[in-house]
C-alpha cells in the first residue's frame, strides 16, 4: 500500500504529513466492515467534510468567474461541477479508482468503477487534504483537478435540458434518444445512445446508465451545433 500511496501523492502533487488520513480517504465502508474497522474506519466522515470544502471553493470560484450571473444560475453551474458523474470523471486524472480499498463483495460486483463510490472517495480525499494541510492545499487540488478548464467541462446533469431549450427555440424540431447498444453484466453495464433531431443523428454518447449515455449524447450534439457557450 505504501507504493500506491506514494504514487497517488505524486499524481495529486501533494505529500501528506499524516499518511493515515490518505489511507482512510480511500477506504470504502465495505472494506471497513469486512476488516472490522468500526463505523469511523471508512471514508464517510471525510467525505462529509470534503463535500463542504468543495462547495465553498466552487462557490467562491464561480462567484468570481461569473460576476453578472444571478444566484440561481450560479447554483446550477456549481451543481454540474460537483455532481457524482462529474467528480467521477475528474477522478480519472489521478487514477483514483485504482487506489480504492474495497470489500471483496464490492470488488466482485464492479464497485471500483462505480461513479458513486469514486466520487465519494474524491470528496473524502479533499476532506483528508483539508485536515492534513489546511484549506489552501485542499483548494489547490480542487482548482487543479475539478475546476480546471471549466470553460470546456461537460455539464453532465443538464445537457439534455439545454439541448431541448435550443431545439425548442427553433421551428418545430423534435429531439429523440435511441439506445444503440447495451453491453456487459448487470453490475457493469455500458450503454450507447444516439440523439436525433428531426430523425437525423446529431450526437452519440456512452455511459454506465442509459441516462448518463443520453447526457453524453446531448453534450456532443451541443458541441456540433456550436452551442457549448450556452452551457457555461
Amino acid at each position: 500500500m505504501n507504493n500506491n500511496l506514494n504514487e497517488l501523492q505524486e499524481l495529486l502533487g501533494y505529500e501528506y504529513k499524516n499518511k493515515e488520513l490518505l489511507s482512510q480517504a480511500l477506504t470504502h465502508s465495505s472494506y471497513a466492515n469486512e476488516h472490522q474497522l468500526g463505523k469511523n474506519g471508512s471514508n464517510e466522515r471525510l467525505e462529509f467534510l470534503g463535500d463542504a470544502v468543495l462547495e465553498l471553493v466552487s462557490s467562491e470560484f464561480f462567484y468570481g468567474v461569473y460576476p453578472d450571473k444571478p444566484e440561481g444560475e450560479l447554483t446550477k453551474i456549481r451543481a454540474s461541477f460537483v455532481c457524482e458523474p462529474a467528480l467521477a470523471d475528474c477522478a480519472k486524472n489521478i487514477k483514483l479508482s485504482k487506489f480504492l480499498k474495497l470489500g471483496k463483495g464490492e470488488e466482485h460486483t464492479g464497485g471500483r468503477m462505480r461513479p458513486s463510490i469514486i466520487s465519494d472517495a474524491f470528496e473524502a480525499l479533499i476532506g483528508s487534504i483539508y485536515l492534513d494541510g489546511g484549506f489552501a492545499n485542499a483548494k489547490e487540488v480542487i482548482l487543479k483537478f475539478i475546476l480546471n478548464e471549466y470553460e470546456n467541462k461537460v455539464f453532465f446533469y443538464d445537457s439534455k435540458t439545454i439541448l431541448q431549450e435550443v431545439i425548442q427555440s427553433q421551428d418545430s424540431k423534435t429531439v429523440e434518444y435511441a439506445l444503440l447498444s447495451e453491453e456487459g453484466p448487470d453490475h457493469l453495464k455500458k450503454f450507447v445512445v444516439a440523439v436525433k433531431i428531426d430523425g437525423k443523428t446529431i450526437g452519440m454518447g456512452e455511459g454506465v446508465s442509459k441516462k448518463s449515455a443520453e447526457q453524453a449524447a446531448a453534450y456532443e450534439a451541443l458541441k456540433k451545433l456550436g452551442k457549448i457557450e450556452e452551457c457555461i
